[in-house]
């Protein structure tokens, strides 16, 4: 196992460094240095001599990926991505372009983003997981239809749809909370119930589906027969056989799940008005922080591989047949 994790963590090293070129590319694809210069100076005549000495306190004013004035190693080692990047394999993430410390931003805006990630993938995973157990249940019935067809249009539905409704509905006429805002402690409480229960809703369709399908897959497998045959009652084949026997797919898609949770949502933090990691990257995206978009983007990929990791090694957990070399 520990040779398994090694090696993967190994494989991991090209992808992050393929991403980050990536993201440097389609960053300053769109922006200049000069571009950045002006967005965070903000004055409508920049002269040209501040926007050089801009560039040149942030670093900015080396080539971006290959410096034809440098010799050996250092046409490489010389320039912007390579002197942005080599840190962030060290969790060196720097400061944002208002000399603001990345890591202790990232810090104190997570706590906001698990308390509304953690609640929301909670109990959406339970909610979803239950209504396709009665699906599945009632397979071929008028109730299974039904299901399927709500879950069918539940999914067509846009998230935005369902923000701005529950803020209407919930927020605005029935003033059972508060439209946007944050506080930290028992009074944040307030804040994230509603985009839990609409990040719940909106993930109900999709969810619910996908467990059914699972659930649907596992019912007509030779064992589900075998215990039928015994006399087991078919809620006792449900969940005693069935839902253990699907729990390798599901895990699947939520222990990569987990650690993404620290990252927020981008959507939902941006309409609430909570200072959590999505709408702190949405920001950067705006202000054409490089500094703080490329280390979200190497957080994200950096948790994303861990899940996946962890996906793998609760496979052992819950069928002993899997192994590895």
């Amino acid at each position: 196992m520990l040779a398994y994790i090694i090696r993967r963590v190994l494989y991991a090293m090209p992808i992050l460094i393929g991403i980050n070129l990536l993201t440097f590319a389609l960053f300053f694809v769109v922006n200049t240095p000069d571009d950045m210069a002006r967005m965070q100076l903000g004055q409508k005549r920049v002269t040209p001599e501040a926007i050089q000495k801009w560039k040149a306190e942030r670093g900015y004013d080396k080539p971006l990926l290959w410096n034809e004035q440098a010799a050996g190693a250092d046409k490489i080692t010389r320039t912007i991505f390579f002197e942005k990047s080599i840190k962030l394999f060290v969790f060196d993430f720097g400061r944002a372009e208002d000399n603001r410390d990345i890591a202790n931003e990232i810090r104190v805006r997570m706590w906001p983003s698990l308390a509304l990630a953690i609640p929301a993938f909670l109990v959406g995973l339970a909610v979803n997981i239950t209504f396709a157990l009665g699906m599945a249940f009632f397979r071929a019935s008028y109730l299974d239809l039904w299901g399927v067809v709500l879950c069918v249009a539940m999914m067509s539905v846009s998230a935005l749809f369902y923000i701005i409704g529950g803020q209407y509905l919930v927020a605005k006429l029935w003033h059972l909370v508060p439209i946007s805002g944050y506080q930290s402690g028992l009074e944040a409480a307030k804040f994230v119930v509603l985009p839990v229960l609409i990040g719940v809703i909106s993930g109900l369709g999709s969810g619910s589906r996908w467990y059914r399908t699972l659930f649907l897959e596992e019912m007509g497998k030779d064992y589900v027969r075998t215990a039928r045959a015994k006399g087991l009652a078919e809620s006792v084949v449900l969940f005693r056989h069935v839902l253990q026997n699907a729990m390798i797919p599901i895990l699947t898609g939520v222990v990569a799940v987990i650690p993404l949770l620290f990252m927020g949502s981008l959507i939902s933090e941006s309409f609430f008005g909570i200072p959590g990691l999505g709408s702190y990257t949405i920001d950067a995206i705006q202000a054409q922080d490089f500094a703080v978009v490329r280390a979200m983007v190497y957080m994200g990929s950096v948790l994303y591989i861990v899940g996946l990791l962890l996906t793998d090694i609760s496979y052992t957990l819950v069928d002993p047949r899997v192994r590895f070399a």
